[in-house]
């Protein structure tokens, strides 16, 4: 008998557990959605009709501020378009049959945590939404490496993303996931590198993607490479480089041969005049030096002459 009495008393007290647990589930389970930026997102309460005496409650966020409210005995059907900076107005709409709310055009201000409170004559349900707003994603960007060009026969490749939340970049090998990373945080940037061969074959591409989206970018490695040519390996853009610097090249070579002549002309120029100049002087002093001798030599002829001719007075 006492055994009986302790089997009841213990299958019972697992019965009060059970009807715990499912109340507390009943009353903090959280549903969680996820929903697009700019899309339209419906709370349902799961009432197929509101009675005459039934309150229905919305509210929102850590505050657990009331958005919208239906009350059927005093015929109050309204929505707080106002609060929170009116962040809702214009986008809450109630279904007056069940209370389910509908938000439009909604936006990552409205990701949060939804309370829904349904008050009968007999008890008190609440219900919990976790909805998640995502915003709309970027098509991913790819470009080659310009810092990681020195390799002979790679190409290496940069695929990257700004101000994403909440996201997963990834490198894809035809269907197979060759790398990825991911980001959480608000407004982050990405960038996920990858190494290919210049005469490779393989189709790579670059996704991004959150738990409802993606968007994909893919690789065109003859386009994205061209550039980053490789010592002994000629890329498809260097026949046209070399045709455009062929004729730079002659340019530039003739005109540094026209003004090196220039130069040699003007000096030349000038050591020929020099050379004139210093002949001419040494012609002047050649029949100077002459003339010079003649008249010396006249004029002491002359004090001579004087001299023999003068009258000489004699005394006795």
């Amino acid at each position: 008998m006492n055994n009986v009495n302790i089997k009841w008393k213990m299958f019972h007290t697992l019965l009060l557990f059970c009807l715990f647990l499912w109340h507390v589930v009943g009353v903090f389970g959280v549903e969680r959605v996820s929903v697009m930026e700019g899309d339209s997102v419906t709370l349902h309460t799961d009432v197929t009709e509101i009675q005459r005496d039934d309150e229905i409650e919305w509210r929102f966020g850590p505050e657990n501020i009331r958005i919208a409210r239906i009350k059927r005995k005093i015929g109050d059907f309204s929505t707080s378009d106002d609060v929170l900076d009116g962040r809702f107005r214009g986008r809450l709409h109630l279904n007056n049959q069940t209370g389910s709310l509908t938000i439009t055009n909604i936006r990552t201000e409205h990701t949060g945590l939804y309370e829904l409170n349904i008050i009968t004559v007999n008890e008190r349900t609440t219900k919990r939404f976790s909805v998640t707003v995502y915003a709309h994603l970027p098509i991913p960007v790819i470009i080659r490496d310009s810092s990681q060009c020195s390799s002979s026969s790679k190409c290496v490749l940069v695929c990257s993303v700004v101000n994403v939340t909440q996201v997963t970049l990834s490198w894809y090998k035809g269907n197979s996931l060759f790398s990825s990373i991911s980001v959480s945080d608000l407004n982050s940037s990405l960038s996920l590198h990858l190494e290919v061969e210049y005469q490779e074959n393989n189709i790579y591409s670059c996704v991004i993607n959150n738990p409802i989206r993606n968007q994909t970018q893919h690789l065109n490695i003859n386009e994205v490479c061209q550039l980053c040519s490789a010592p002994n390996q000629e890329s498809p853009s260097q026949p046209q480089n070399l045709s455009l610097m062929m004729p730079i090249s002659a340019a530039a070579a003739a005109g540094t041969l026209f003004i090196a002549a220039v130069l040699m002309f003007c000096i030349c120029r000038k050591y020929r005049k020099t050379d004139q100049e210093d002949q001419t002087r040494a012609v002047e002093i050649i029949y100077a030096d002459p003339t010079y001798k003649r008249r010396t030599q006249k004029s002491i002829v002359k004090q001579e002459d004087d001299v023999v001719y003068a009258g000489v007075a004699v005394r006795y």
